[in-house]
């Protein structure tokens, strides 16, 4: 099982992986990744996760020589969760930034509404972040992207 799978069953951030371990959180990053973790990294998460060491890097050299279709389908899903959860945390400040200003504004300045532009210009960003991820992904994102670099290859990846 990959560090990131072991992570995320755990519930737990990248943060809390990283400061569990000692590490940075980009060295786990990087890890997570695919790039080649230092011994001494990998012992660290090896020792939070009670796995043996040895396990851990032999997944990692399995899963350099898997990288198959399989794999790639794993990491565009994990990169979709991503996007996704980008854009809720973008919606979360504009409701509370928006919501914040128009209390201020209703407090200073009762007889100018100045927040309502703010939240129609901010809220057109928020439209588009969401038509990327919920829209125009399905259209054009990774499953298309796959199926498109297959039929180049004229084979499956």
């Amino acid at each position: 099982m990959s560090i990131q799978k072991m992570r995320l069953k755990r519930g737990w951030s990248q943060q809390q992986l990283a400061d569990a371990s000692g590490l940075s959180v980009r060295t786990v990053q990087r890890i997570e990744s695919g790039q080649a973790g230092s011994v001494e990294s990998i012992k660290s998460i090896a020792a939070v996760f009670g796995v043996d060491f040895s396990t851990l890097s032999s997944e990692a050299i399995m899963a350099d020589k898997q990288s198959g279709a399989e794999a790639i389908r794993e990491r565009m899903a994990f990169m979709r969760v991503q996007r996704i959860r980008g854009f809720y945390m973008h919606l979360m400040l504009y409701l509370v930034v928006t919501a914040g200003c128009g209390v201020i504004d209703l407090f200073t300045s009762p007889g100018i509404l100045w927040f309502v532009g703010l939240a129609l210009f901010w809220g057109l960003g928020v439209l588009m972040h969401s038509l990327t991820v919920f829209v125009f992904e399905r259209y054009f994102g990774g499953p298309w992207e796959l199926d498109e670099v297959e039929k180049l290859l004229g084979r499956p990846l």
